[in-house]
């Protein structure tokens, strides 16, 4: 399973880290970041299991966080 994040879409309202701080961390910038992955325009790792994530995924309000099943 994959997390993706599209960091051009982050507006950096920290929700994900709110409700995922395993997976999401914020950037200098103020935008969030998955931790552990190459920071690009869209970051991406890979997981056995998404946990919080599938809720970060929901609570973001501007939908740039999608999981791969």
């Amino acid at each position: 399973m994959k997390i993706k994040l599209e960091i051009e879409k982050c507006i950096g309202c920290g929700s994900c880290q709110a409700v995922c701080p395993k997976y999401f961390e914020a950037q200098e910038d103020g935008k969030s970041h998955i931790k552990d992955a190459a920071k690009q325009e869209v970051e991406e790792l890979e997981v056995e299991k998404v946990e919080c994530a599938e809720s970060a995924a929901q609570a973001c309000p501007v939908q740039c966080i999608h999981i791969e099943k």
